[in-house]
C-alpha cells in the first residue's frame, strides 16, 4: 500500500470501483481463457500464444493490486463542507491569463480524475498548487516549463 491518500469524489470512486470490478470479472476471465486455449495446443515450453497470454494475466494482475491500492487510499470528500472563499479541491476556479487575456476554467481534482480535455486538472499540477489557498482577485505567478506565468482568478465557485 502506498500510504498516499487521495481525495476523490463520490462520483470519482465509483469510477474506480467499476474499473476494478471489469478488470475483475471481465478482463482475468479472458486471459484465464487464453492461457487455457495455448495449453490445449501443446508444449508450453515453445508456445508464444502461452508466453504472451502468461505475460498479459502478469501485467493485468499488477493493473488490479494499483487499483486496490488506490482505492484503499481514497477519502471521498464532503462537497457539503466546501466553500468558494478561497481556492481548494473540487472548486471551479476561472482564470485569466495577465498577459494576453486567455480565460480558462479548471476544477481541481484528484490525480485519478483528472482529465485536461474536460477541465479537471490534477490538484498536484503547478498551476492548481499555486491556486489553492487563493481568494478571488488574487493575481497568481506559476512557474511552467516556458518561464513563468501569471493568472488572475476571475472566479470560485463549486
Amino acid at each position: 500500500m502506498s500510504g498516499k491518500v487521495s481525495y476523490v469524489t463520490k462520483e470519482g470512486l465509483k469510477k474506480l470501483q467499476e474499473e476494478l470490478e471489469r478488470l475483475q470479472n471481465v478482463e482475468r476471465p479472458k486471459i484465464s481463457k487464453a492461457i487455457g486455449e495455448a495449453i490445449e495446443k501443446g508444449d508450453i515450453s515453445e508456445n508464444a500464444e502461452y508466453d504472451a497470454a502468461k505475460d498479459a494475466q502478469g501485467l493485468l494482475e499488477a493493473k488490479i493490486a494499483q487499483l486496490q491500492d488506490t482505492i484503499a487510499s481514497c477519502r471521498v470528500i464532503d462537497e457539503s463542507q466546501l466553500d468558494t472563499s478561497k481556492v481548494q479541491m473540487l472548486n471551479k476556479v476561472t482564470i485569466r491569463n495577465t498577459k494576453n487575456g486567455a480565460k480558462m476554467t479548471y476544477t481541481l481534482v484528484s490525480e485519478t480524475e483528472a482529465d485536461f480535455k474536460a477541465g479537471k486538472l490534477s490538484i498536484h499540477t503547478p498551476i492548481a498548487q499555486a491556486l489553492v489557498g487563493k481568494k478571488l482577485g488574487d493575481i497568481v505567478k506559476v512557474k511552467v516549463p516556458a518561464g513563468e506565468m501569471e493568472f488572475e482568478i476571475m472566479d470560485i465557485t463549486l
